[in-house]
């Protein structure tokens, strides 16, 4: 009958085609219908797919992020409007008879009931929870999760995932009134926030702590993971970590850095034969390919002297270990030629001078004027897995050269496909970071799409148990 009623949809012939067969080759499979809130730029849509849902409604409020978003669903068939609605828009401003208005009025279910919704995935911004910068009771984020409560409330999916950093375990709230109006004593904090409003919405929730690197992600990244479903049916289980599928920094990009792959005689490790491949599948159940041309990886123009600077780290080691080893040990600095007529000018002495200062036991103050502002920085080091990626391109230095990352590079990092391209600025800076969220912001942002994609696998599982 589905089939049927696709071919009376007013829907472009390859869509339709495409459409069609992604359909009949489920088979007798459940399909499995979801819907992605706060998804960003995509990651964790990218890993629900892999795992084979149909994301039929997604929400998020940035206009970079939807470009990057938009563009990455159409190139694999979801096509705003027949079988999918992303909207922008502030949660705030959304509710689930919105959400379902929206899917009722997709092209593919014209003659149809849509579907009742099986899973809802999302993780509230975690600026505000998160213990790398400065924490608010108050901070206005904190309080989307509880946004998030309420459509939960008013969709009533069977199953929910919600993500989230580290520091929401701990984050207390005062004067918090819940969706179920409950309002609870200040300093309770956030766990017991969301199992108790959960509970009284008809829910049994569960919270784990996951690593990316455990699931095929080569970066240590540590997420809050809570797996939620409605009482009386089959409970999700955590994935399993796959320890044997460590990937470090070199299995990842290593084939970016290497210039003998023109000349054929690079060897691919498969998670970079993946990432090239891809692992998403399109409508038509076919991943897309990126080979030729690989996207986003402009790499940043650095000054002489910031390449200089860059070069003064040994692969894993951070601003503080190099200050220490320069103390102990000093450093030859004759061969960089910016540095030390930079340093000339800063101390108003000769080059020979100058490089005998750094030679033995060179006080701090002197150490300082050798290095860049900016104090968090570090080398990374190829042969292990990269720590967590984050938003700021100039936090690490490449391990192959005297620069930051590419976008491409922190993509491989965090999963996405090659074929995966990201849309608006490259990056800013200032003021405008409160604004713009360019294309390393999206990166760092993101969920790792194959941790997404372990996760979303056993809920997947649960669901087909409970079917049966």
């Amino acid at each position: 009958m589905k089939e049927k009623s696709l071919l009376n949809t007013k829907i472009p012939g390859l869509l339709l085609l495409n459409m069609i067969s992604f359909y009949m080759m489920k088979g007798d499979c459940q399909m499995l219908y979801a819907i992605d809130l706060f998804c960003g730029a995509g990651g964790m849509s990218e890993g629900m797919l892999q795992a084979g849902f149909h994301i039929l409604f997604s929400n998020d409020i940035n206009e970079d992020v939807q470009k990057t978003y938009m563009n990455r669903h159409e190139q694999l068939g979801y096509i705003q409007g027949y079988n999918t609605y992303f909207c922008r828009d502030d949660i705030r401003n959304i509710n689930g008879n919105y959400i379902m208005n929206e899917i009722s009025s997709l092209n593919i279910y014209k003659d149809l009931l849509p579907p009742k919704i099986d899973a809802i995935f999302g993780g509230p911004p975690c600026q505000g929870f998160s213990r790398a910068g400065r924490r608010s009771k108050d901070d206005p984020r904190n309080l989307l999760f509880k946004e998030y409560l309420r459509i939960i409330k008013e969709v009533q999916p069977n199953y929910v995932v919600m993500e989230n950093v580290v520091g929401l375990l701990d984050m207390e709230f005062n004067g918090f009134i819940g969706v179920s109006g409950t309002e609870y004593e200040n300093g309770t904090v956030t766990p017991i926030i969301l199992e108790n409003e959960l509970d009284i919405l008809g829910y049994e929730s569960k919270m784990k702590i996951l690593n990316a690197s455990e699931y095929g992600v080569p970066q240590r990244r540590n997420r809050v993971i809570f797996l939620v479903n409605k009482k009386g049916i089959t409970s999700p289980e955590f994935p399993k970590p796959k320890i044997s599928n460590i990937v470090t920094i070199d299995d990842a990009i290593g084939d970016l850095n290497n210039n003998k792959e023109l000349e054929g005689e690079i060897h691919f490790t498969r998670y970079q034969l993946d990432s090239r491949n891809g692992r998403t599948p399109n409508v038509n159940g076919e991943v897309v390919s990126q080979r030729n041309i690989i996207l986003n990886n402009e790499l940043s123009k650095h000054s002489k002297l910031i390449m200089e600077r860059f070069s003064l780290y040994r692969e894993g080691e951070d601003s503080t270990m190099l200050k220490c080893r320069i103390r102990k040990e000093g450093i030859d600095i004759s061969e960089n030629k910016e540095l030390i007529e930079f340093c000339r000018k800063e101390f108003q002495c000769s080059k020979k001078e100058v490089i005998k200062k750094f030679n033995n036991n060179p006080p701090d103050e002197v150490i300082d004027i050798l290095l860049t502002k900016k104090n968090m920085r570090i080398k990374l080091q190829r042969d292990i897995i990269s720590p967590t990626v984050v938003t700021l391109p100039d936090d690490y230095i490449s391990p192959y050269a005297n620069r930051t990352f590419s976008v491409r590079e922190l993509a491989r990092l965090q999963s996405f496909d090659d074929s995966f391209e990201f849309l608006g600025k490259r990056t800013t800076g200032g003021s405008r970071r409160k604004i713009d969220v360019p294309q390393y912001s999206q990166v760092g942002n993101a969920v790792p799409p194959l941790l997404a994609k372990a996760i979303a696998e056993e809920v997947a599982k649960a669901i087909n148990k409970n079917n049966k």
